[in-house]
């Protein structure tokens, strides 16, 4: 172990030690830290119009603030872009993060001064916990790579603006940065066929010991330095790779296929960041679950995830929450975020400490390869694809198809009960898989980078829903066939009508 590492295994003992006290008193870190959200933005434009001064108790604080979404935020944003300080929070924001937004296209969400501490300590934390947990730092001797977006940030009145990823990688810290790769150079390439064959380049003589990115792209990374070398497996090209960290996205469906190209099953650490907040990471080698981020600058609430859509849902502090129960998580943070519904459900596995699992979100969705596409964009493409071809549906649907059985690169399926079919199926697939293309520009990316192929349709034979729906009783009345699945339960049930 080098003299750096034993300094960092040193210091990440006293964060560890740290980190189990505060997981202890959650409860009470979160009530002291929505005072103070409440006590920092009392005289922001977003404090003056909901009356922060006279908010006193949580009941207060549910009874004064909305649960909102980004449309709701978004006069606000739209103020601050325009150069207008003290809007959600004190003084102006340091970084934009830009990502695709449910039902409002892209979205920019605020990173401040006192909110970067919540993006890149919980990070580190989860690294630390596992070293201690496991007793391995040795993977602190050696390279690790980011798979990410460009670092090169565009400017919005003085407020640095880009992927979240992109911006993570402007706060690695010195101590880090000397096993950081690919290098930055290589991180801001925008073609990602060029970008994945230059950080092959980088990294196929470095002892890279951990590699982090969202499962399908780290799996295409894995098969790149296999063709270039002509090895049976990473473990041969990376002997002392022992770490992988991962979030976004279920790991499950690819764990199978990802430790068979690496030749070894080797310990993986999950991770739970959103533009909005880092949530939670993972801090238990053999507990079920992510240690919620409770003493981060962000207070959470819970709402049940069937209320989500009442005019006046149950709101509750973490004080309140109980196991196995689907929740819809809301976050009130130091970036100046009230209320704010971030679209995700979790459910809690253990109240000592709080750990959870993500368990989806809001809205049908498919998030397969971490492209969050939702039913309106999947909508409007069909729509598009009508119009232009002369065709109309009865139904459908759409799945993802990760291993497909004749084998090559993953794609999104669409499954279509025609009422006019196109003369030329074809044309009207090209036209469908364009439209989605611009609706959601992480499905552009996956597409443009090899990730996921074009969309390929099965048409469906008449009355393919209606049996399908019947089947499961849910024939008439307000029943309504999801528009997207993250799996394939529906598609194999209409396969096999």
């Amino acid at each position: 172990m080098s003299i750096k590492t034993t300094l960092i295994k040193i210091f990440a003992q006293r964060i560890v030690k740290n980190i189990h006290q505060w997981s202890a008193r959650a409860v009470e870190d979160q009530e002291r830290i929505r005072q103070q959200l409440i006590q920092t933005a009392q005289h922001t434009v977003f404090g003056k119009a909901y009356d922060f001064q006279h908010i006193r108790t949580y009941q207060d604080f549910k009874t004064q603030i909305p649960i909102q979404d980004y449309e709701q935020l978004r006069p606000y944003i739209e103020r601050i872009k325009n150069g207008e300080n003290d809007v959600l929070w004190v003084n102006r924001p340091k970084y934009f993060a830009k990502t695709s937004g449910t039902t409002s296209g892209v979205k920019y969400i605020p990173i401040t001064k006192e909110s970067i501490p919540n993006h890149f300590n919980s990070a580190r934390n989860a690294l630390f916990l596992y070293g201690a947990a496991t007793n391995n730092w040795q993977f602190m001797d050696g390279k690790m790579i980011f798979l990410s977006g460009s670092p090169e940030l565009e400017e919005i009145n003085g407020i640095l603006t880009g992927r979240l990823s992109g911006i993570s990688n402007h706060l690695v810290p010195n101590w880090l940065k000397g096993n950081q790769l690919p290098t930055w150079q290589t991180n801001c390439i925008e073609d990602w066929e060029e970008k994945l064959d230059r950080i092959v380049e980088e990294t196929l003589t470095q002892d890279m010991r951990l590699i982090s990115g969202i499962p399908p792209w780290v799996q295409m990374y894995y098969e790149r330095l296999l063709a270039k070398t002509g090895k049976s497996n990473i473990q041969e090209i990376f002997p002392n790779y022992s770490v992988f960290v991962y979030g976004g996205v279920n790991f499950e469906p690819y764990r199978a296929s990802l430790e068979h190209l690496v030749g070894k099953s080797i310990h993986s650490v999950e991770v739970y960041p959103a533009s909005e907040g880092f949530i939670a990471f993972q801090d238990s080698q053999q507990h079920k679950g992510l240690l919620l981020n409770t003493n981060s600058g962000i207070f959470f609430e819970f709402i049940p995830a069937d209320e989500i859509f009442n005019d006046h849902p149950t709101r509750l502090s973490l004080a309140e929450v109980e196991l196995g129960v689907n929740y819809a998580i809301i976050i009130n943070n130091n970036a100046g975020l009230w209320g704010y519904n971030i679209g995700d459900t979790v459910e809690f596995t253990s109240l000592q400490p709080y750990r959870l699992v993500v368990t989806g979100r809001i809205k049908h969705f498919i998030s397969a390869f971490g492209e969050h596409v939702i039913g309106k964009e999947v909508e409007q493409a069909m729509l598009t694809a009508c119009g232009s071809c002369q065709a109309s549906v009865v139904e459908f649907t759409v799945a993802p198809n990760v291993t497909p059985k004749e084998g090559g690169l993953p794609y999104h399926e669409w499954f279509i009960e025609f009422e006019k079919a196109p003369e030329n199926l074809a044309a009207f697939t090209k036209v469908l898989n364009q439209a989605m293309l611009q609706q959601n520009i992480y499905y552009e990316d996956l597409i443009k980078g090899n990730i996921l192929q074009p969309l390929k349709i099965k048409v469906l034979p008449k009355d393919a829903f209606r049996n399908y729906m019947k089947t499961q009783g849910k024939l008439g009345g307000q029943n309504k066939v999801p528009r997207l699945s993250n799996d394939r339960k529906i598609v194999a049930e209409l396969e096999n009508l």
